[in-house]
């Protein structure tokens, strides 16, 4: 088979491997990030529900993932969850680096007992975000659901990545939203990983 699982290292012999840190007056956020990974996760945003989802985009996706966030929950978690975002973008571009023979583009359907989530995206570093969905309830235990979007859209546009969600079947607002996160491992896995007919980056303008 000419596809291949990720290596242990980059195009260029060097670890794919990332250390981001982003302080300001709302936040202290640190992550570190293996893409190359076995899906194991250290992680603390204060958010119970949200450091589900993490440490499951974790698991399914592979990636080794360290999340360590402080901050202002006392006004609510909108900079905790959006900021996490820009900073696992950064992670997730700086790790990857110049993308040679990488997959490019990644897709997943994810089922969850009765829902059913597609997640696609493409790493061409040009952002967007497509998010067709309207949460029914407000909150997932301390999670403001508002914030899954929002928490997408800082991902998409740090990494530079194109990133689409539509969910197929609904149902369970957590069932939803675990779904996403998974779907969105499993695509970001097969986009990251290797094929070694792969001559540089996939493009035919020869860069991304």
């Amino acid at each position: 088979m000419a596809v291949s699982r990720k290596k242990t290292t980059g195009a260029a012999g060097s670890k794919r491997t990332a250390a981001v840190a982003r302080k300001t007056g709302e936040t202290d956020i640190r992550i570190r990030l293996d893409i190359d990974g076995t899906g194991k996760s250290n992680i603390n945003t204060g958010i119970g529900f949200f450091d589900h989802m993490l440490s499951a985009f974790s698991k399914h996706g592979f990636f080794d993932l360290e999340c360590a966030v402080k901050g202002d929950l006392y006004v609510d978690g909108h900079h905790s969850v959006e900021d996490c975002g820009i900073v696992l973008g950064e992670a997730i571009k700086k790790a990857v680096g110049e993308k040679k023979g990488i997959n490019r583009y990644g897709y997943f359907i994810l089922p969850m007992d009765e829902v059913l989530v597609l997640c696609s995206l493409d790493l061409c570093d040009r952002p967007f975000l497509g998010f067709e969905y309207e949460y029914k309830v407000p909150m997932i235990g301390e999670l403001d659901t508002e914030l899954v979007r929002e928490f997408f859209y800082a991902v998409s546009y740090s990494a530079g990545m194109n990133l689409h969600f539509k969910v197929l079947s609904d149902g369970n607002a957590h069932h939803v939203t675990e779904a996403m996160f998974k779907a969105f491992a499993k695509a970001l896995d097969m986009a990251t990983s290797t094929d070694r007919r792969i001559d540089g980056v996939l493009s035919t303008k020869g860069a991304l």
